[in-house]
């Protein structure tokens, strides 16, 4: 869909959150934009736009939609609404924000718009294989982005002690923000690295990743949407593999006897079991997704 084609100017006949409510879907529709970065519904996604731009509580819309848009909240949202139509950019960077699991996280294109499974397996403390989640413990999030994983982590081990690291400076800065954001900006320890390279041998009691993990093939094939967020964050070789290679080599040196790694990898897991067959991955079933998250053991990758 084409500016042109869009609207040239702002509709402004419209006049209650219903209205725009309504044009969105219409809009988003048409635009066949892509979903998946954080709602999977172009009705989800259009509550999100207009309930952000106006600052109201997401999942709030059935109480606020008679409400009157003024002039100025109108061409606000018409403005996002454009960009989001015309040039795909994800609502969470039009916003600057999103929420995971009720959480609300900052973003910017220097981080993956947050939407890992691992989050609702931390909902529930990652029950049953963390036996003990009030007790003290060590828990890394490799490849932490915008830290949302991290702070989950924080908040379903209160005794933990938290690590996050990351290969990029810029998405550092922005789970530095979420950090502080959250009060925890000294609770949870930030390192800047590949991997494990800036961690100097410590050991963890859990390791939860959402790594790259987009095969060649369909990089090339990614919708203009997801062309927004870092290639760093998505590329991941030819079986999209290239990234667990290198820390399944080093995982077991970073775990503690009885460590768990627990990891995201969308839609691979045929590819993963291909290019991993000799280890026997427990696969953990989320509302999301039945076989997107796997749990290993130390032992199970010595």
């Amino acid at each position: 869909m084409t500016a042109l084609a869009f609207a040239a100017t702002c509709p402004h006949e419209l006049e209650t959150i219903a209205d725009w409510w309504r044009f969105a879907i219409s809009s988003l529709t048409r635009a066949d934009v892509a979903l998946g970065q954080g709602t999977d519904r172009v009705e989800d996604d259009a509550a999100f736009l207009i309930l952000g731009a106006l600052s109201l509580p997401l999942g709030n819309l059935d109480e606020v939609r008679g409400c009157r848009l003024t002039v100025a909240e109108r061409d606000q949202v018409f403005s996002l609404l454009k960009r989001r139509v015309v040039d795909k950019v994800p609502t969470a960077y039009l916003l600057g924000f999103t929420e995971q699991m009720g959480v609300r996280f900052v973003v910017n294109e220097n981080v993956l718009i947050p939407r890992s499974y691992i989050g609702e397996l931390l909902a529930t403390q990652l029950a049953p294989w963390i036996e003990s989640p009030d007790e003290p413990m060590r828990v890394l999030d490799l490849c932490t982005g915008s830290g949302c994983l991290a702070i989950l982590a924080a908040d379903a081990f209160p005794a933990a002690e938290i690590w996050a690291s990351d290969i990029s400076d810029a998405a550092l800065d922005v789970a530095r923000r979420n950090c502080e954001m959250h009060g925890l900006g000294d609770n949870i320890t930030l390192r800047q690295g590949d991997l494990f390279a800036s961690l100097n041998g410590e050991r963890f009691d859990l390791i939860l990743s959402n790594p790259p993990y987009v095969t060649s093939e369909s990089m090339a094939a990614l919708p203009e949407e997801f062309r927004h967020e870092p290639a760093l964050a998505l590329a991941a070789g030819d079986d999209g593999c290239d990234v667990l290679v290198r820390m399944f080599a080093d995982a077991p040196k970073q775990l503690n006897p009885k460590g768990l790694l627990v990891v995201d990898i969308g839609h691979n897991r045929d590819l993963v079991e291909a290019r991993f067959p000799k280890i026997n991955f427990t696969w953990l079933a989320t509302e999301g997704a039945e076989s997107g998250v796997f749990l290993v053991t130390r032992e199970q990758l010595l």
